[in-house]
């Protein structure tokens, strides 16, 4: 179960990673909670990124899966465990992320 929880939290840094590179560009705007613009990705940027999402969706459905179908009390709330610990990484990386985006926007602003 580590090794899904690695390979998920590794999939969703390269996602973030594409948008890592994507932020370099001059001259990008951004849209993020009304912000007016779109963020510039090439087509092989929003492909990987797109690629990211759906891996980090099928580990969390993966989960779910499993958690409805397990019958050992003690191995669902694993289980249970895990995915939220996977919830969790995920939500920091995407505040992390939000929040990096926020400064530019403030830096673009000024």
């Amino acid at each position: 179960m580590n090794k899904i929880i690695i390979t998920g939290c590794l999939l969703i840094i390269s996602g973030l990673g594409s948008y890592s590179f994507a932020q370099d560009k001059p001259k990008m705007q951004h849209s993020m909670h009304g912000m007016q613009g779109q963020m510039q990705m090439s087509e092989e940027q929003r492909d990987k990124h797109m690629r990211s999402m759906q891996a980090h969706m099928l580990i969390m459905h993966d989960y779910s899966n499993k958690i409805l179908s397990e019958k050992n009390a003690k191995k669902k709330q694993q289980l249970k465990d895990e995915q939220l610990e996977l919830m969790k990484a995920h939500h920091m990386q995407m505040k992390s992320h939000r929040e990096k985006m926020m400064k530019m926007h403030q830096n673009m602003m000024k």
